[in-house]
């Protein structure tokens, strides 16, 4: 096979959740340009139909931690796209830097539905298809946090639903392997985006970022998107129960 051949996404269905913008809408691009047709899953219709503008596919507005909402994602790319052959769970929140003690309860529940909880229903849903098209992959998006604690940010309930992703990554790799469905999760550090950008501007915090981070080079979504279309193209083939960490060297020392 060519390298080209190896990235080819050309007949392939993905579903991308949190493509409404960074990272998620980064990974819709990428997929699409590899010759995936992309299932646009976010809450912000405007944003997905912008776009679905420039890449096409489908745009289905849906709130996550709605149950009925969530529950009719994948029958509805189904009917639109055609069964999908992967998924891409991206969608993600961060409850606010609280420390433990003081986290709400509501917050926590709601950190953990979305984080660890719907990506887990979203692979339920997609694995009688992924099945029947004789295998498939499925890339959940974690986090740094959910491998190492950051001083000066807390995040309980994030750090709790991201690690426990790389645990759903293992048990479904295992139980799945037998269909030919890949599970693995990509665990970016930090990089650019809506959300780090004042402290990527800020003296100080570029400042510390450059202290944790061993290479010289500031992060981007597309460090991150490689990984990804690795492991959904016939390239990460062989590559099933693992999280990938991406963040610079941020966690190697």
């Amino acid at each position: 096979m060519t390298p080209a051949d190896l990235f080819a996404l050309d007949g392939a269905v993905v579903v991308v959740t949190g493509a409404s913008s960074g990272l998620g809408a980064t990974i819709a691009r990428t997929l699409a340009g590899a010759g995936a047709s992309v299932a646009l899953v976010a809450r912000r219709r405007d944003r997905l139909e912008a776009l679905a503008g420039d890449i096409g596919g489908a745009t289905v507005a849906a709130d996550l931690l709605d149950d009925a909402a969530l529950e009719a994602v994948v029958p509805e790319v189904a009917e639109r796209l055609g069964p999908p052959t992967a998924l891409v769970n991206a969608a993600g929140a961060f409850a606010g830097a609280q420390a433990a003690e003081d986290e709400p309860i509501g917050a926590v529940r709601r950190t953990l539905e979305l984080n660890l909880v719907a990506p887990f229903r979203l692979a339920q849903a997609v694995f009688p298809h992924l099945v029947a098209a004789g295998g498939g992959s499925i890339v959940h998006i974690s986090s740094i946090s959910g491998h190492v604690g950051i001083p000066g940010i807390p995040q309980a309930s994030y750090a709790a639903g991201k690690a426990g992703l790389s645990g759903l990554t293992r048990e479904l790799a295992v139980q799945w392997a037998r269909h030919r469905i890949r599970v693995n999760t990509v665990a970016p550090g930090f990089f650019r985006s809506e959300i780090t950008a004042e402290m990527y501007d800020s003296g100080k915090g570029s400042a510390w970022l450059r202290r944790g981070t061993l290479l010289p080079d500031e992060g981007r979504a597309e460090d991150v998107v490689g990984a990804v279309l690795w492991l959904v193209s016939d390239a990460g083939r062989y590559t099933t129960g693992q999280t990938i960490v991406v963040d610079g060297g941020w966690t190697a020392r």
